[in-house]
């Protein structure tokens, strides 16, 4: 599905991101984990081609990410950002109108009416009573799932999510990935995901790469990455990691005041 080979990026004289390979096949979902700073969010966006790398490639189904054009892109990839949307007075079910834009020809008019389609989403993700409401009028949580709509509307194979959870409460973030889950699950989507929560990460992901001083620091199933050797290491604590007791997921735990060296970030 998609591939980078020898990724990096620099900012100037500052390199954030070096020599990262990187593969996701077709269905899968990777979690991309990592302390701030260590280059999760640059890859994410060399991926989608919002940024263009200064050494090595990126290949979608193929093509390098940047010879394809915006509208061709956007039936292929959807990319999510931490915020979702933004307060506007566009309703949530225009917003979710705004994620049929590939499907659209020059004056915004499609082949086959998308009303259906649209409001399909709208009782999925149980929006249809907010189909009318405007962004601005919605919680957090709400605007991330119109957000999410969108990108459903959008009928992308490939989902780019960047810390998608970080501004929603326990419940939310549940339902949240839940919800992407099932989407997936019915779809053969392929996902891609920046995530803060290691628990989260493991719970959700199929394989796990763990950046670190912008570099791979490792890469394969939740267990083989998420070990105490790693976890001390990259993160500079002493964790305890367990199996989770429904579903044998490694949970990182942590013990108050074990937080080694400084609060300077990487």
């Amino acid at each position: 599905m998609i591939t980078a080979h020898g990724l990096g990026k620099s900012f100037g004289e500052t390199t954030v991101l070096s020599d990262v390979d990187f593969s996701a096949a077709e269905g899968e979902w990777w979690g991309i984990i990592g302390p701030n700073g260590s280059g999760k969010s640059t890859l994410l966006h060399l991926l989608s081609g919002i940024e263009k790398p200064t050494a090595g490639s990126v290949r979608l189904l193929g093509r390098e990410v940047g010879s394809y054009s915006r509208k061709e892109i956007a039936r292929m990839m959807a990319v999510l950002q931490q915020e979702g949307l933004a307060p506007s007075g566009f309703t949530v079910r225009e917003v979710l109108e705004m994620g049929r834009y590939p499907f659209q020809n020059w004056l915004g008019r499609e082949h086959e009416d998308p009303s259906e389609r649209i409001e399909a989403i709208l009782n999925r993700l149980d929006l249809t009573l907010l189909a009318d409401k405007r962004i601005d009028e919605l919680s957090g949580g709400q605007r991330q799932r119109a957000a999410l709509g969108k990108v459903m509307a959008q009928e992308p194979a490939l989902l780019l999510l960047d810390e998608p959870t970080t501004y929603l409460d326990i419940r939310y973030q549940q339902r949240f990935m839940d919800l992407v889950a099932g989407w997936r699950k019915e779809s053969g989507i392929t996902v891609i995901s920046v995530l803060h929560d290691l628990n989260l990460a493991a719970q959700y992901c199929d394989r796990l790469l763990i950046l670190h001083n912008g570099t791979a620091a490792g890469r394969g199933l939740p267990e083989e990455v998420l070990t105490e050797d790693n976890i001390r290491h990259i993160f500079q604590i002493d964790p305890a990691i367990v199996r989770h007791p429904v579903n044998g997921a490694p949970q990182v735990l942590i013990t108050a005041g074990d937080a080694r060296g400084s609060l300077k970030e990487d």
